[in-house]
């Protein structure tokens, strides 16, 4: 997919040797985080000696962080891509958003980031609350989507490129080149290396004897998204019988769904339950990863893993994955909706374990 050309108004960018502390806006979620990475990298390219900073919700930290590092600092491979990681647990702000705690914690995170002085917020989720993060920065420039997903977000912006690309990566790279004042390809992207945790994981692979796995995840944000968990099950073992040992993967709350996987494969999966930094050292390992539309799938693709991606209802032109070896299964009737529906898609139930395997075997032969 090209990029449109840019209209000159985008590309009004303050003057490159006054571009000292850029911040960058992404609170969540995984995947969203994940795919703001590419224009992320393309902005550290094209600003080599600014200092950069992200602010990002507390549990999606350790996709830019490792779990014991500093968050402030020369960079690493701990912390490969921004100088400074600002967090914010916005649940709690949801919950009782005038409570102590919560108002205690806003204060922290006002002085935490406004400490660090940024010339310029890029915010790159385009909802209230992020402009609202990004407006508080201190930031004198504030840029953001000309028609960002909340429209209210617009007027708090004071430069608002036009967010062109179907694909998110490619929407956030048009308003990063807003800033650069360039064309940008999407980076090559890194993510922090925990040596705990790849300690961890090597021996888990070790005790199962088997450096060669498939990842196998069940779950997804929501119910009309999930393909299936009897058929993963299904899945894991056909891989199984060729040769070819599965993982089942699992987060907070997918217990159930990992067992029930489990349970269908007959023996021959096994679920592991990994923290963030763990998954990403399991998923550097693995030869290939099946999903759908959740973060786990696009950790892997970012990883440049070969993806078998189930998509039901949401689009993969806009969010599958990109430019990496992948198969995409969609039945083109299901209906083209974010809207959060407990019960799976129709459409994604037409897809058969059989597909879902032949797309598989296929990717690990031609890898």
């Amino acid at each position: 997919m090209g990029f449109a050309q840019r209209e000159k108004s985008d590309l009004l960018p303050i003057p490159q040797p006054r571009i000292q502390r850029l911040l960058i806006v992404r609170l969540s979620s995984m995947g969203d985080v994940i795919h703001t990475l590419p224009a992320a990298y393309a902005l550290r390219e094209s600003f080599p000696q600014a200092a950069i900073g992200w602010l990002v919700e507390e549990r999606w930290a350790e996709l830019l962080c490792a779990p014991r590092a500093s968050r402030r600092g020369p960079r690493s491979p701990q912390r490969p891509l921004v100088d400074w990681v600002h967090t914010v647990r916005l649940r709690g702000w949801r919950d009782s958003v005038f409570s102590l705690p919560t108002l205690q914690q806003i204060a922290t995170v006002w002085n935490d980031v406004r400490g660090a002085q940024y010339d310029i917020a890029v915010d790159l989720q385009g909802a209230l609350r992020s402009a609202m993060l990004a407006r508080w920065s201190g930031a004198r420039v504030v840029y953001g989507a000309a028609e960002p997903r909340e429209s209210p977000a617009s007027l708090l912006y004071n430069r608002k490129p036009i967010a062109r690309g179907r694909h998110v990566i490619e929407q956030n790279l048009s308003v990063a080149e807003a800033v650069a004042a360039r064309h940008l390809e999407p980076r090559p992207v890194d993510f922090p290396r925990d040596p705990e945790s790849e300690e961890r994981i090597a021996a888990r692979l070790r005790a199962r004897r088997s450096s060669q796995f498939v990842i196998l995840n069940p779950g997804a944000g929501w119910g009309a998204k999930r393909w299936p968990v009897e058929r993963y099950g299904q899945v894991a073992r056909s891989l199984a019988d060729h040769g070819i040992p599965p993982i089942l993967n699992y987060g907070p709350g997918e217990g159930d769904l990992a067992r029930a996987a489990a349970s269908a494969s007959g023996g021959a999966a096994e679920a592991i339950q990994c923290s963030l930094s763990e998954l990403i050292a399991l998923t550097r390992r693995a030869r290939l990863f099946i999903g759908g539309d959740t973060g786990p799938t696009h950790l892997a693709a970012a990883l440049g893993i070969p993806v078998v991606a189930i998509f039901g209802p949401t689009d993969p032109a806009r969010n599958g994955p990109y430019r990496t070896r992948s198969i995409v299964l969609r039945n083109p009737a299901s209906p083209t909706t974010h809207e959060r529906r407990t019960g799976p898609d129709e459409g994604l139930l037409e897809i058969g374990v059989e597909a879902v395997v032949a797309a598989a075997r296929e990717l690990l032969t031609a890898s």
